[in-house]
């Protein structure tokens, strides 16, 4: 009979201090790709049956508060879909997409690994699990519009020479 030691897990750092960093990869790449991208582009769309660019970043920066508001304590005070439904200029969504992400910001630099654990409003998750959920929700948007930015012969800011801070 062999016997096997229990594996030890190590965190460095906690739980959540790994999520901040990979949200705030995510958050910088979408905002440069958001500036990347032309605003004659703004409209590009690689399907009828899809969203556009404008869009994909309206909904980003709409989820920023969706998912991010319980995970604060807090209710969003605008439709959930305001952003996508008033919004279509490159101007007014990188603002926008700024403001939304600076509002999640706050969730993630306040997370610690106990706080994590805590329910969040009105959702029957806690705020990590809030949190872990808009940061594969943005990461896969993300992979969304690097696939637009390639059908327009734009190099995705992930794909760039140098790494996110937040990488190295």
């Amino acid at each position: 009979m062999m016997l096997m030691a229990p594996a030890v897990l190590l965190v460095v750092g906690g739980l959540t201090s790994d999520v901040r960093k990979d949200y705030q990869s995510v958050r910088d790449y979408v905002i440069r790709a958001a500036d990347k991208m032309p605003a004659s582009l703004y409209s590009f769309r690689p399907t009828p049956d899809v969203r556009t660019f404008a869009q994909q970043i309206a909904h980003i920066a709409d989820d920023q508060y969706n998912l991010c508001a319980p995970a604060k304590g807090e209710t969003r005070k605008a439709a959930y879909t305001a952003i996508e439904d008033s919004r279509s200029t490159k101007a007014e969504l990188v603002l926008a997409l700024k403001e939304a992400f600076e509002y999640c910001d706050g969730a993630y630099d306040g997370l610690t690994d106990a706080s994590g654990a805590q329910p969040s409003l009105g959702r029957p998750r806690n705020r990590f699990s809030m949190l872990n959920w808009n940061l594969w929700h943005t990461w896969e948007h993300y992979g969304n519009i690097v696939v637009y930015l390639r059908m327009n012969g734009l190099v995705p800011p992930s794909s760039e020479k140098s790494l996110s801070p937040a990488l190295k």
